[in-house]
């Protein structure tokens, strides 16, 4: 475990179904037509204002910790057999997890690990939080060479600490109505969530039962600024195909001009989530329960891209049984963009400004912005700011 490859997250199994449309979103319902049954997932609750997790000894350096508001985590049971895993909800999902300690009018809850095996086939992890701890992890460290640019901070503590924001899918209420209204078909396991026409959000199970039980979650999950970023925009257009009435004269041609026309629109929609199916990824595995390997992702982190992090399941035939994605914003990718070219250049910054064809005053300007400033020595980076301001 622990080991990072290049792959590509394909949509094996699944189908998409005709989008429905609410405003500005737009869910593309995700449906299995063979569904094996032997991994099930369910919803824990966590009522706290917020959640620590310590990661010692876990996934990030020794001590480190992770902080954030954690509304429910999942429960993930299998069978290392192959076959139909018992459904995990019950009272068994309540049992007391972590401590619970109360901050003044606050409840902090303290949880141990991203994922917690909790028995023999049972895990509990955090969804889209392991994803984003790797992604807040990248190059973390910091300089491992003490170049005269860096601050001692830098040098000693790396970029402890780094955050990020996100926006809770109950803050926009056309996407609580749209989950609300919007049909959940009969071999449904997922939806994707565009907003504006731009991929918001995957979330992909193995069981239409289990995706029924985590419809609503979504409200609880945190997603990109774009949730909010085009809220005043109009509405979207419904995406509509006809059938050729001349090529119809009976109803089996009728049935296979529905068939296909079903067709067109899951290629158009698979289209139109290209950023996340078909993209190139960085995935490394964080996790073995039984024969499914839990994995987290991150895409290319090209600044003139959409991005996506996430986790991921995938079955050894290539099925893909669980997915749950989180696209960065632009101003995250430009951070995360800047510190792996920093790290190719050994955090050398007249390299790295080669590499970035920039200046290395400029290199210096454009950390500061992305608000990575406090890496650098404060006399550093004021020249380089009276030196941009000599050339104006």
């Amino acid at each position: 475990m622990g080991h990072t490859e290049t792959k590509r997250i394909l949509p094996t199994g699944l189908r998409l179904a005709p989008s429905q449309v609410w405003g500005s979103i737009r869910l593309v319902p995700v449906l299995r037509d063979e569904v094996r049954g032997d991994l099930r997932f369910a919803r824990r609750t966590y009522d706290d204002d917020l959640t620590i997790v310590s990661l010692k000894g876990g996934l990030m350096e020794p001590g480190l910790k992770y902080v954030s508001y954690v509304p429910h985590g999942l429960v993930m049971g299998w069978d290392d057999r192959s076959r139909s895993a018992s459904a995990v909800f019950g009272t068994q999902l309540h049992k007391p997890e972590g401590k619970a300690l109360k901050v003044g009018p606050f409840t902090v809850r303290v949880l141990h690990r991203m994922a917690h095996r909790e028995d023999k086939n049972r895990l509990r992890l955090l969804p889209l939080h392991l994803a984003m701890e790797g992604f807040l992890a990248l190059h973390f460290g910091g300089p491992e060479v003490a170049w005269a640019e860096y601050s001692h901070e830098a040098l000693s503590r790396g970029l402890d600490p780094r955050s990020e924001w996100s926006v809770p899918g109950w803050s926009s209420t056309a996407f609580d109505e749209a989950l609300r209204i919007f049909e959940i078909h009969e071999q449904q396991v997922g939806v994707l969530i565009f907003h504006a026409d731009l991929l918001l959000s995957a979330f992909i199970v193995s069981h239409p039962e289990d995706y029924r039980a985590l419809h609503r979650a979504l409200l609880e999950d945190f997603y990109g600024d774009l949730l909010l970023q085009y809220g005043f925009l109009g509405d979207v257009p419904p995406l509509s195909l006809s059938v050729d009435d001349r090529r119809v004269s009976s109803l089996g041609d009728l049935r296979a001009a529905v068939e296909q026309m079903r067709k067109d629109w899951g290629a158009f929609q698979g289209f139109m989530a290209g950023g996340v199916f078909g993209a190139e990824v960085s995935a490394t595995t964080v996790y073995e329960a039984g024969p499914f390997h839990l994995e987290r992702f991150v895409t290319g982190l090209s600044p003139s891209e959409e991005n996506h992090l996430g986790e991921v399941i995938v079955r050894g035939d290539g099925t893909l049984e669980y997915l749950k994605t989180y696209r960065l914003s632009a101003a995250q990718t430009r951070r995360a963009y800047l510190l792996k070219q920093l790290a190719q250049a050994d955090w050398n910054l007249e390299r790295a400004a080669v590499n970035l064809k920039t200046t290395r005053n400029d290199l210096m300007l454009r950390l500061s912005n992305a608000g990575f400033g406090y890496l650098l020595k404060e006399s550093v980076l004021q020249a380089a700011l009276r030196q941009q301001q000599g050339r104006r």
